[in-house]
């Protein structure tokens, strides 16, 4: 029995590039139909991610050279240009409804959406993809980006992106699993990480940081945390072996002292920044460094004889393979991994939630309880 659908939803609708005033909260913005082989999402939750900010402040222009400062994520990018500040290079389509990490009910199909959706507690796998081809990965899109997201009462999406699960988490906790944890799990696969490795994870406190513990440990491998030294106790609750602190000045001999071995095998890194090339440098010969941001700034130097003569291998990591989400519910649904909720906001407080994502004293996932009625 679908549920009754009303003609306007609260929702926080981002209006253009630049600051916090960008957050506009609306009580009556017009709930969207879902159309051929779409469903119709009452959405409960939804996680925060550095895209959200980054899309907003314009962050992904190639004019911008810098990290996203707190600052910065107040009040945008002045120098950003238009018609590259979306994650794929182009531009972005206001007014845009944000918010990737989904966790809601599907209350309404769209003509050949699959019956059996109707009702279902749902993960949506964030990355959209060309029904004619979906392993082209220039033709992905991002939802909250190219396509409006979950910080409203409801959003449509493919029913191909609809995940049902059966967990005994809340619908908050499962809100932190979607982008932080596949996108983890993509940056692993890059990297072909397996039993016995030693992984070095920067930003290892944030959502993907946090993700990257478990599911490195889940492979059979070591992981060793960079994070600040207020968080080392959190972050080896989370799973890090050692922590090692962010601001330290040898990164090689704060290694050595932590596990015993000045080098590791991979680095998975979501800083970059200045530290690029310490962690190029703890790199054992025909090590791997795999990267899926760079929240301290995109502009680094490289020395190349450290990556030649090394026999390194470096990757990048953004489009999910097609059945990796898929594969991260049946995890989920196992028990494997541990939601790590650091703050829960409502709908109407994300400005406030973004204030406190971009000052980085948390660990884990904030999350924004939306909590749209789903019958």
């Amino acid at each position: 029995m679908r549920a009754t659908i009303p003609t306007t939803m609260p929702a926080v609708v981002t209006m253009g590039h630049g600051g916090l005033e960008q957050l506009v909260y609306h009580h009556d913005w017009p709930v969207p139909r879902p159309g051929r082989g779409e469903v119709l999402i009452a959405v409960q939750a939804c996680g925060m991610n550095n895209t959200d900010v980054n899309t907003r402040v314009g962050w992904y222009s190639k004019r911008v050279s810098s990290g996203t400062t707190a600052e910065d994520g107040a009040r945008g990018f002045a120098g950003a240009a238009d018609s590259d500040a979306a994650w794929g290079g182009t531009a972005i389509r206001f007014p845009r409804i944000q918010g990737a990490d989904i966790c809601g009910r599907v209350v309404d199909l769209g003509d050949d959406a699959p019956g059996e959706l109707l009702g279902k507690r749902v993960l949506v796998d964030p990355w959209l993809r060309d029904p004619a081809d979906p392993f082209d990965l220039d033709a992905a899109a991002y939802l909250g980006s190219e396509r409006d997201g979950g910080y409203a009462h409801y959003t449509t999406a493919p029913a191909t992106n609809i995940h049902p699960i059966d967990s005994p988490l809340s619908d908050v906790e499962l809100a932190t699993f979607p982008t932080s944890y596949v996108t983890a799990e993509n940056m692993l696969r890059r990297a072909a990480v397996g039993s016995g490795d030693v992984v070095l994870v920067t930003g290892a406190s944030g959502g993907v940081g946090t993700a990257l513990l478990q599911l490195v440990r889940r492979r059979g491998a070591t992981p060793v945390g960079v994070a600040g030294a207020e968080k080392a106790k959190a972050v080896r609750a989370a799973g890090a072996s050692a922590v090692i602190p962010r601001d330290t000045s040898d990164l090689a001999a704060a290694l050595q002292a932590a596990t015993g071995s000045a080098t590791v095998d991979v680095v998975a890194d979501v800083v970059g920044g200045a530290s690029f090339m310490s962690l190029l440098s703890v790199l054992r010969r025909g090590g791997r460094y795999t990267c899926a941001g760079a929240i301290a700034g995109p502009i680094v130097e490289l020395d190349l004889r450290t990556f030649y003569l090394n026999d390194l291998t470096l990757t990048g990591a953004t489009v999910t393979p097609l059945e990796a989400f898929g594969e991260l519910v049946e995890i989920i649904e196992h028990g494997e991994l541990r939601p790590l909720v650091a703050a829960v906001y409502p709908l109407e407080r994300l400005r406030e939630a973004q204030v406190a994502f971009l000052e980085k004293r948390h660990v884990g996932n904030i999350v924004i309880e939306v909590g749209a009625p789903a019958t």
